[in-house]
């Protein structure tokens, strides 16, 4: 068994894309999503792209959109 600062160490150096998807699967392993949460997501994926390709809404890069995120929080 790999010893656990090694992992963690291996999956710091992993880009944010990769680091953000075994996070989700982390959580997932301890405590599974329902069938009827993962729906409510994809439709809510669906009903937003619908949004974006009518032009309702505009996309933001996801640097952008952490930033600004970070700064509604501190605030």
């Amino acid at each position: 068994m790999m010893d656990l600062h090694i992992l963690e160490k291996e999956a710091l150096q992993l880009p944010e894309n990769l680091r953000a998807m075994l996070a989700e699967r982390l959580i997932e392993s301890i405590s599974p999503i329902s069938t009827e949460i993962k729906k409510a997501w994809i439709q809510e994926t669906e009903d937003r792209m619908g949004a974006f390709e009518r032009g309702e809404i505009e996309s933001v890069d996801g640097v952008t959109a952490m930033t600004s995120l970070r700064q509604k929080l501190v605030q």
